[in-house]
């Protein structure tokens, strides 16, 4: 579709490990074709989307993140943003369903040593899984209790991401002991663990997305990642990262749906001209109200996406200083990514519902599928809304005050 910029970033160590960044970014544009081609039956069908998952793992993108020593792509996040960009323009539910993977699959990285994280790495790049879940707070949490050499994990979680199509899910669960929030991996093939579709959302059809029962569930040692406390002497500024490395995928996916929008509205504008009907005032690519809109539309997206390039470059420097981050300089990140989620937001929910006036009546057909971008538009900020991210923003011009640590739902 060829809608998202090249990536920036370490281009030369990816080059060093896998077949680099611009090789990922073609891949992801052959993938998102493909996708956009059946895209609006596949919405109408609303079928969990194993099909889709096989034409991921097929491209490779499934192990794009994990380095190539471990069988993986060996590509960086700034691929990984770029790649999810460009699919969630031709189709915005599997654009979530690739961003939950890469978030879920890369947080052992953050959360366990270095030893057992590759392991975890490897097997799931020989395997191709495709990971599910939410490391987000909910209540009731689950709970993790001792049992013998493990542990087992009880209770349900409302919503997670990708769990109807998940070989392995990553989920927040607290100590029975301790109440300490920790992140756990868990075989959806497990006794005890019953998944239910029971979501059934009017937009983001296709992300899988549903609930999870937990019921006594064995969890080796080894499946326990490490700490999601927040508190600052838990928590490094390096493995805090792990909020804003999540969240910037949401803002690429909003990016990724004003753009994906915008372009089928501007091919239809100049494909579908003989469908203009003289009576109605708007539509023509000649109304000076089009012109006018396409603009607005154009400037706001635009103006996202070069804020979504900085959050970008400021994540991928703070992942690049790891140890050495400190907490102020983690603070700046993670306020410049709340800056880029409400930019994204507005330019996803304000280019998704003006491109149904832009192409007027003939919009509301479903066979052309216009809806399904501002359904899932909608549906996404639904889940993931931007005001508390407002709120930090404003805090932290006008207070100073560092923002809270929130991992995306």
């Amino acid at each position: 579709m060829g809608v998202a910029p090249a990536p920036s970033g370490s281009e030369a160590e990816s080059d060093r490990t896998g077949p680099g960044n611009a090789h990922w970014l073609r891949v992801a544009r052959e993938t998102a074709d493909d996708l956009a081609t059946d895209a609006v039956a596949r919405d109408q069908a609303g079928k969990p989307p194993f099909d889709e998952v096989s034409r991921l793992r097929e491209s490779g993108l499934l192990t794009l993140l994990v380095p190539a020593g471990l069988g993986g792509g060996g590509a960086d996040w700034p691929a990984a943003y770029a790649v999810v960009r460009e699919i969630a323009a031709a189709d915005g539910a599997i654009g979530q369903l690739l961003g939950c993977h890469y978030f879920m699959s890369w947080s052992a990285r953050f959360f366990t040593e270095p030893a057992p994280a590759a392991r975890l790495e490897r097997r799931s790049a020989a395997e191709q899984w495709c990971w599910g879940g939410g490391l987000a707070r909910q209540e009731p949490a689950l709970t993790l209790a001792r049992d013998g050499q493990g542990h087992v994990l009880t209770g349900r979680q409302s919503f997670a991401a990708g769990v109807l199509v998940a070989d392995r899910l990553a989920v927040r669960a607290v100590r029975a002991d301790t109440g300490e929030p920790l992140a756990v991996v868990v075989d959806p093939a497990l006794p005890g663990v019953v998944i239910d579709g029971d979501a059934d959302p009017f937009g983001q059809r296709l992300a899988a997305g549903g609930s999870v029962e937990f019921d006594a569930v064995p969890i080796a040692a080894d499946d326990v990642l490490g700490s999601l406390a927040a508190d600052e002497d838990v928590l490094s500024p390096g493995t805090a990262l792990v909020s804003p490395v999540g969240r910037l995928l949401s803002v690429q996916l909003r990016l990724g749906m004003a753009e994906g929008v915008l372009a089928e509205a501007r091919e239809y504008s100049r494909t579908g001209q003989s469908h203009w009907h003289p009576d109605w005032p708007v539509g023509s690519p000649q109304d000076p109200q089009v012109l006018t809109a396409y603009g607005e539309l154009t400037v706001l997206t635009r103006s996202a996406s070069a804020l979504a390039d900085q959050a970008r470059e400021a994540v991928h420097g703070g992942l690049a200083r790891d140890e050495d981050l400190g907490y102020d300089e983690y603070a700046e990140i993670s306020v410049l990514v709340a800056m880029a989620e409400a930019a994204a937001s507005r330019a996803a929910q304000e280019s998704t519902t003006r491109a149904l006036d832009i192409i007027g009546a003939r919009s509301a057909s479903s066979r052309l599928g216009f809806d399904r971008f501002w359904r899932n538009a909608r549906t996404h900020t639904l889940y993931e809304p931007v005001a508390h991210r407002l709120r930090d923003v404003g805090d932290y011009f006008l207070n100073g005050a560092h923002p809270a640590f929130v991992l995306p739902v």
